[in-house]
């Protein structure tokens, strides 16, 4: 004879809560960028994995640290920085070339015109493959770190957060237009300009799908080169695997970091300042965190808030 499971009865504010959270969430989305399925999707999730089962609501209430930072990103298509400050296009553009150009037979040219020049089938296989592995790694770490360390995997999500906020920030600052920008516009400001491929193209070309094409056809803003958030994401990875001891996996997150900060250049999406830059803003946003868990204070017992509704 099959045993039942006692139903948990869901409280009425509980569920009053969550759909005005996903109501709110619904109306302002309309209002800034306009309805996309992807919302949709996003509330399903939310609602469907926090109503399914006390593991799944936990989960989710973990994750939605970065359902946070998503909405965030998607919302600054409402609020385009080159509203705000001037696009530095030009300037990072000879700075990246006076510290890390490359003399050529025809003069000195930057990292990313060299590659662009000197690129092979292996290379654009490669860096195709690494930046891939951009966004997917963070989220199955923190899904297996979730599972494994859940007090290592609350720092890790609040770590990508706070390294993503002090990035966007960056972007309001300091506008400023990739590699390929230049490539295509020279020093021409054209406001509104649509999410590009670049080098990623060729990788597109080899496998015969618009893998990257998609992707960045759902850009909130291409004046975001710097800092490259795509370089500081593997280094949160990296810190938070060798903190939490994982020796063998940490070896692989190396490999997949050096990898992508090598194809930004190389597909002529970031300059290395803007490597170096997102590298920074990670160091930054890691020591943050740890110092503000370490330490008695309102972050900690916010940390420590959060952890017990996860544990």
């Amino acid at each position: 004879m099959l045993k039942t499971v006692p139903v948990v009865p869901i409280a009425p504010r509980t569920f009053m809560v969550t759909t005005m959270i996903s109501v709110v969430y619904l109306l302002l989305s309309v209002w800034l960028v306009g309805f996309k399925v992807d919302q949709l999707v996003l509330i399903a999730i939310f609602n469907g994995l926090y109503y399914a089962s006390g593991i799944t609501r936990k989960f989710i209430t973990g994750f939605s640290i970065f359902m946070v930072y998503w909405i965030i990103f998607d919302y600054m298509k409402a609020f385009p920085n080159y509203t705000f400050r001037d696009v530095h296009i030009g300037e990072l553009y000879n700075t990246e070339k006076h510290l890390f150009g490359i003399t050529t037979a025809t003069g000195k040219v930057t990292p990313n015109e060299f590659f662009l020049q000197h690129h092979t089938m292996a290379g654009d296989l490669l860096s195709g493959l690494f930046y891939l592995c951009w966004v997917p790694v963070p989220l199955l770490f923190a899904s297996y770190l979730f599972f494994r360390n859940r007090p290592l995997f609350l720092r890790f999500a609040l770590a990508f957060f706070v390294v993503n906020m002090i990035g966007f920030v960056i972007y309001y600052i300091y506008p400023a237009a990739p590699p390929w920008y230049i490539q295509e516009h020279q020093f021409n400001f054209i406001a509104a300009t649509p999410g590009n491929t670049a080098g990623l193209k060729r990788f597109d070309e080899l496998v015969g799908a618009p893998v990257f094409q998609s992707l960045y056809a759902k850009g909130s803003n291409v004046f975001a080169a710097m800092p490259s958030l795509h370089s500081s994401y593997p280094v949160i990875v990296l810190f938070y695997g060798i903190k939490g001891r994982y020796r063998y996996i940490s070896i692989i997150f190396a490999v997949i970091m050096a990898g992508i900060w090598c194809s930004a250049v190389y597909t002529s999406h970031h300059y290395v300042l803007d490597v170096l830059a997102g590298i920074c803003c990670a160091i930054t946003g890691i020591t943050l965190v740890e110092r503000g868990v370490s330490r008695p204070g309102w972050f900690s017992r916010f940390v420590d808030s959060y952890l017990s509704k996860i544990i």
